[in-house]
């Protein structure tokens, strides 16, 4: 598909102001978990697997849309202070959170969610939902 050089400086520039924000963001918050010893990547580990659930490492792989050897470090972290178990049943390794893992879970979960309402609260509601609207409509339609 051909573009028009203003659709290409646009794309490039909402491509920049996007990575802008996230990368902020991210540093933002490995400051704000930093309080309960975490990073982001922990911190999505932990928000993605729930209280008294057993999750395949791959299906938990397949929700945080990363490969399953990018969460083997992050889960060997998290195991080695104690807040989620890894057991191997035959081809399967199942993880789930510890009662010390679900209590950090339940805290930092919704600290985290209003750390974040803090992060947009320059946008008003409809424009949160069109935000939303269009990122989805982007992940949807992105080629890699």
């Amino acid at each position: 598909m051909k573009y028009t050089l203003r659709r290409i400086r646009l794309s490039y520039i909402v491509w920049l102001r996007y990575a802008r924000f996230y990368n902020r963001n991210v540093k933002c918050t490995n400051q704000h978990l930093s309080k309960w010893g975490m990073k982001t990547g922990q911190f999505d580990v932990l928000s993605h697997i729930k209280p008294n659930e057993r999750i395949t490492q791959c299906d938990l792989a397949s929700r945080l849309v990363v490969t399953e050897s990018n969460v083997t470090q992050i889960l060997k972290k998290l195991e080695d202070n104690g807040l989620i178990r890894r057991e191997r049943e035959w081809k399967n390794k199942f993880i789930s959170l510890t009662e010390e893992g679900i209590k950090l879970r339940n805290e930092v979960v919704s600290e985290q969610e209003h750390f974040q309402a803090d992060q947009f609260s320059m946008l008003n509601d409809q424009e949160l939902n069109q935000l939303i609207a269009i990122l989805k409509k982007i992940e949807k339609g992105g080629r890699g």
